[in-house]
């Protein structure tokens, strides 16, 4: 494995340095604060100021990081003006967490320093001309291991100004998970986007879901519809509170007693700080949507469907296990965030005005706990129906809602120490973290560079496996976090998503069915 120092050499920047030598992991030097506190931070902001959320604070060591890959060179002027002119401006991107006289943090504005968020790394030249994208790979990785500046905004933009077999230039955004969820800083950040094919305007984006009102509410049948639909009607609410009593006793039991089984993909090393690896595959959404509507199912339950069917074949190939018929459960932590999603315009109208207050932000988040199947299937829709079923048994569930109230309370009660430790113990319990994100339907420009892919992941959950998919114009792609010492081969886990997509592509076309495509 290559050495991190020839990944991370020094930033140019006035704000931070990164810097290794010889075999020693890179640390992060912490300046002096060079940011204009005066008269912001003051005693009427430091007691005014938003509170931050119990979800926040839960997500202390949790960071959101997005990789983008650009068409062009980096235009460095127009890239600071455009961050400058635009998410600099997003009020949580100008303000830090500051202790008011009563203990609780709050979001205080300060004065944003470009050079201390935006990072030009000088690279080892021959890394970089051996293997640029194990060069950006491993650069990405270091990033696991260092800490953020907390006197700053957490966020950063690394500029990685070298081209890849994928792209001229890439850029890793890392941003603290507190700033808000995936789905809302990947919103944000499209909302200081233009289309490519019109840069006056902003890009598609793929309709919302059509759900309307609380999550618990079902239509009721008019009269006309009979007896049977009306008592159907009334059952659903019974299966609701079935459904979601079993889901609170199994995510007490997850707390205090139930842990998923031993197997390769459960976290080995639980040191505090793990140096994760972040790497991604393209998957052809035209496919995974031809499985969709062959099957009659949702795109998610084709992803959950795939992933099932790729850590199955990784985990038979890699044991030797030969008894075929074995079926192993493990389970997934899906982090939600029940805030209503925010349209793209509303998040621009945020940006120009200035007010965070012109829509709800943050984390406000409930836990999904899924479990994922490890076997092998003669037919590869088996994965696909497994998947839609247990998803559907999920969705008439109020578990999302219920555990984010529990949260609250728990983190109320007993304090961010206890919480934070319920919260790791909770999460450490189960296997893998699962996300799925949409994007735009068209390509789009950032600061006038074409991006040419979409990476966005993370770290921090206790565990050593975090798959996420993103979806940009016509390419799903697939994106792991993985504990690099437990997951040396990694690219051969992609290797597996793909594969597992082209079998269960081909098993939906001998369906017979031809769906049109949406």
């Amino acid at each position: 494995m290559q050495n991190s120092s020839t990944s991370a050499a020094a930033a140019h920047t006035r704000g931070s340095e990164i810097v290794g030598g010889g075999g020693h992991q890179p640390t992060m030097r912490k300046r002096a604060l060079s940011v204009d506190t005066a008269g912001s931070n003051g005693t009427g902001d430091r007691e005014h100021g938003e509170l931050v959320s119990p979800s926040a604070r839960l997500l202390e060591d949790f960071y959101i990081v997005v990789v983008i890959g650009v068409a062009t060179p980096v235009n460095l002027p127009a890239a600071r003006a455009g961050i400058e002119a635009q998410l600099a401006r997003y009020p949580r991107f100008r303000s830090i967490q500051v202790k008011d006289g009563s203990g609780r943090l709050r979001w205080v504005p300060t004065t944003v320093n470009l050079d201390d968020h935006i990072i030009y790394p000088r690279l080892d030249a021959a890394a970089v001309a051996r293997d640029p994208d194990r060069a950006v790979e491993d650069y990405v990785a270091t990033l696991s291991t260092l800490p953020m500046d907390a006197p700053r905004p957490l966020w950063e933009f690394h500029v990685l100004d070298f081209p890849t077999s994928e792209a001229a230039a890439t850029t890793a955004i890392r941003v603290h998970h507190s700033l808000g969820d995936g789905m809302s800083l990947l919103t944000l950040l499209m909302a200081c986007t233009r289309s490519a094919a019109d840069p006056a305007r902003l890009p598609a984006m793929p309709p919302p879901p059509a759900r309307t009102g609380a999550i618990w509410e079902r239509p009721r049948p008019p009269a006309s519809a009979g007896a049977l639909a009306l008592a159907a009607w009334a059952w659903s609410f019974v299966a609701l509170a079935w459904h979601t009593a079993v889901d609170v006793a199994r995510f007490f039991a997850t707390i205090l007693f139930l842990s998923d089984p031993h197997t390769l993909f459960k976290r080995v090393n639980h040191a505090a700080r793990q140096r994760k690896r972040l790497v991604h595959r393209g998957l052809s959404l035209d496919d995974v949507k031809f499985v969709k509507n062959a099957m009659n199912c949702t795109v998610n339950d084709v992803l959950v469907g795939v992933t099932y069917a790729a850590l199955s074949r990784y985990y038979f190939r890699k044991t030797g296990d030969a008894d075929t018929s074995k079926e192993i459960r493990v389970r997934s932590i899906l982090l939600v965030n029940l805030r209503p999603t925010t349209s793209l315009q509303a998040c621009l109208n945020m940006i120009e005005s200035g007010k965070g207050s012109d829509v709800k932000w943050g984390n406000e988040l409930g836990f999904i706990i899924l479990p994922f199947h490890i076997g092998l299937h003669d037919d590869p829709l088996q994965y696909v129906r497994k998947a839609k079923k247990i998803v559907d048994r999920k969705k008439s569930s109020l578990e999302v809602v219920f555990t984010h109230l529990a949260s609250e309370v728990i983190l109320k009660i007993f304090g961010l120490k206890v919480a934070g430790a319920i919260f790791h113990r909770m999460i450490s319990h189960t296997t893998i973290s699962f996300s799925n994100m949409i994007g735009p339907v068209e390509q789009v420009e950032f600061c006038g560079h074409p991006v040419v892919f979409i990476a966005p992941s993370g770290y921090g959950p206790p565990e050593a496996l975090t798959v996420n998919f993103q979806s940009y114009v016509n390419t799903m792609m697939v994106n792991l976090a993985v504990d690099e010492a437990q997951f040396p081969d990694c690219h051969e886990l992609l290797d597996d998503f793909v594969e597992s997509l082209r079998l269960i592509r081909g098993a939906a076309s001998s369906l017979g069915k031809n769906h049109k495509k949406d």
